[in-house]
């Protein structure tokens, strides 16, 4: 009997929204896209230049079977549903979709939810469309500018300076760093003093002499002033303001990424990668659940039935009170509003609730998601901020304190956040005006170069540029490290004399394009592809004709860095041997290339291999091994008669529902083949 198929990214999500749609609905995985663009034609670049920049895709390596299981099913449903993500690159996968399976528009609706529950899911149907072309032109145009830009200056780094690729986002990323590397190598830094009146229960800092601000640039300075100093302070002012704390609004993101950094030591890629599978299904025990929404957006909205939820939900907790109002967006622009904040997709699921369900990891990631969303929503903190002035010979010092008088959101929050009231003295109550102390504090400092960016910085400061997207920014940062332009040392990013030689290159030939500005204005332009105000190609045309004549003429005039020589010499013509950079890293080999083609063979000291278990097919050893790119799997050491690998780590241990092998994999012990957990 035909059924009607919907088709999803993930096999985790799949499974989820199965049990969902009950018997009338089969639900499939494309297992994420099922096209890119070809490696053919001019510059390899999978695309027509000459005729409109039409794209020429082909299914991805190891997709065909995919796609051939995706076209028997599609062809025997009823009607197939389209439900890849809610953004332009599920809009994308989608449209790649519905043209490799040959639908037509009554075969096919596009439906979209924002989280995975059984609510969100059967009400998508509801709201059923067809693709959005605007939005799937904005990522193509996205796909082939980065194609182009990608392939042509990486081959140009490849020749010129042996760095391995640059690109649209990641390079302009590698020049925020060297940017930042030159200005601390440029900062002179400068001395200064502070004074400090010591008091039994507070300190009061000299900031103005008269009504000028005062700056002490050395100890002689220091010194006249702590001469010109009685040990009376007459009380000058006294001033109480209340103020109000606001939370802040849920997370976007680059927000969460930043967070997850900071109070978690999560990098970003670790941050999206625990976030997806809470988006995608957790077992609670009574069911599976996606526990949060999509998890890259930019926009901090709230559905009205969360913020109904959420609101009965503060006043049952915590009371009346403690009801706030919604966070309005202050941004207008580059924000895609297809869909909410990351928020839980039920404020009643606590984390306390959860907690056994869940991985440490995922644990405290929707801890941190879950309060921020409440908090979001709940009434600002109010605080008594009081200023003391006093007066030393004309020397003013002043001194400040908090004290909270309603904690608001911080009822919910304050684990998250340092909000430790700062008391003074009740000066009012004191019998004179003047207070006394004969303890002055002199303090030596020294100015300090800007700080190195840390990942959370460096996304942040992305963010405030418009560089990039919230899908990109985990990649970027895994690209310059991984390409060895940067080093994370101390959790700050330094640039390496390859990064910074690339950067300088880049700048010398290509500074118009490969700037803040222009990266920027190209984001603004993608978003006026989706709403129809830019035409693709011409887009595309206009880039093309101004960035192609800069690549030729830097393949022409860039300087190329000369090869690093070994001291040793050719065993086969004599010339230098040098060490080069090839796909599986460097080797050494002749000087005289083409003319001569010899290598020098390493001699590498196999090390002993690591056993991990038994296996559980012949009884021999399973053991750790690498491909040919470093990429670590465990293997049998009886192959080739026994050909038993993993890429998990296995544990030596049958799954009691298939019988196939338990491997470590996301925090928890699974089957390597079925849906088994331990």
């Amino acid at each position: 009997m035909s059924k009607n198929l919907v088709i999803v990214e993930s096999p985790a999500k799949s499974k989820t929204i199965e049990k969902y749609l009950g018997s009338d609905f089969k639900v499939l995985s494309s297992k994420g896209h099922i096209r890119d663009l070809a490696t053919t034609g001019k510059f390899g670049l999978g695309v027509d230049i000459e005729n409109g920049f039409t794209p020429n895709y082909v299914a991805i390596k190891g997709k065909s079977k995919d796609i051939s299981a995706l076209k028997k099913e599609a062809k025997a449903a009823d009607k197939v549903y389209l439900a890849t993500d809610p953004d332009r690159e599920g809009e994308a996968i989608s449209w790649h979709l519905k043209d490799e399976l040959g639908l037509k528009d009554k075969d096919y609706d596009r439906i979209v939810f924002n989280e995975i529950t059984k609510g969100a899911v059967t009400d998508s149907f509801n709201h059923a469309r067809k693709i959005d072309d605007l939005m799937v032109r904005s990522q193509e145009t996205r796909r082939i500018l980065d194609r182009i830009i990608g392939f042509r200056l990486s081959k140009l780094m490849q020749s010129k300076t042996g760095g391995k690729s640059a690109g649209r986002v990641q390079s302009v990323a590698l020049k925020l760093i060297c940017d930042r590397e030159d200005e601390i190598n440029k900062f002179v830094t400068e001395e200064y003093w502070t004074i400090d009146a010591l008091f039994p229960s507070f300190t009061a800092s000299l900031f103005k002499y008269k009504d000028d601000k005062i700056e002490i640039k050395n100890e002689l300075e220091a010194r006249k002033i702590e001469n010109e100093l009685s040990n009376s302070y007459k009380i000058e002012s006294v001033e109480e303001k209340s103020k109000k704390k606001q939370s802040k609004p849920p997370y976007i993101t680059s927000t969460l990424q930043q967070d997850a950094i900071v109070k978690l030591n999560f990098n970003s890629k670790k941050t999206m990668s625990i976030a997806q599978k809470l988006y995608e299904g957790i077992n609670i025990g009574t069911e599976t659940v996606g526990l949060i929404t999509y998890m890259r957006t930019d926009s901090i909205r709230l559905s009205n039935d969360f913020i109904s939820e959420t609101y009965k939900f503060i006043e049952n907790e915590y009371g009346k009170e403690y009801v706030g109002a919604v966070k309005k967006s202050k941004k207008t622009e580059n924000v895609q509003d297809a869909h909410e904040a990351i928020r839980p997709s039920s404020i009643l699921r606590t984390p306390e609730k959860l907690k056994e369900y869940l991985t440490k990891d995922e644990y405290k990631l929707y801890n941190l998601i879950y309060y921020r969303a409440l908090a979001s929503l709940m009434k600002e903190a109010t605080q008594k901020v009081t200023t003391l002035i006093l007066d030393n010979n004309n020397y003013k010092f002043k001194a400040t304190g908090t004290v909270t008088t309603f904690d608001g959101y911080l009822k919910a929050y304050k684990a998250f956040e340092n909000s430790e009231d700062k008391e003074l003295p009740d000066v009012a109550n004191y019998k004179s005006d003047v207070l006394v102390t004969d303890d002055v504090e002199l303090k030596q400092h020294f100015t300090e170069p800007p700080a190195r960016y840390t990942e959370a910085k460096l996304i942040k400061e992305m963010e405030d540029l418009g560089i990039g997207r919230p899908s990109t920014y985990a990649a970027t940062m895994s690209t310059i490290v991984d390409r060895g332009y940067v080093e994370l040392k101390e959790k700050k990013f330094y640039p390496t004399e390859i990064g910074i030689e690339t950067n300088k290159k880049l700048q010398e030939f290509f500074s118009d394009l490969i700037n803040v500005k222009y990266t920027a204005k190209m984001e603004d332009d993608l978003d006026n592809i989706a709403n129809g105000e830019v035409v693709w190609n011409e887009l595309l045309d206009k880039f093309f004709r101004r960035f192609e004549p800069m690549v030729e003429n830097a393949f022409d005039n860039m300087e190329k860095k000369e090869a690093e020589k070994t001291g040793e010499v050719c065993p086969e013509c004599g010339h230098d041997l040098v060490i080069r950079k090839g796909r599986y890293g460097e080797f050494v080999a002749c000087s005289n290339y083409p003319t001569c083609k010899y290598i020098k063979k390493e001699e590498k000291e196999k090390a002993p291999a690591v056993e991990v278990c038994d296996c559980i097919k012949c009884g021999s050893k399973i053991v750790e091994r690498t491909t040919r790119k470093g990429k670590v799997f465990y293997g049998c050491s009886n192959f080739p008669k026994c050909k038993e690998a993993y890429w998990d780590k296995p544990v030596g241990e049958k799954c009691p529902e298939c019988n196939s092998m338990l491997v470590e994999k996301d925090g928890a012990i699974k089957c390597s083949s079925c849906d088994y957990e331990k």
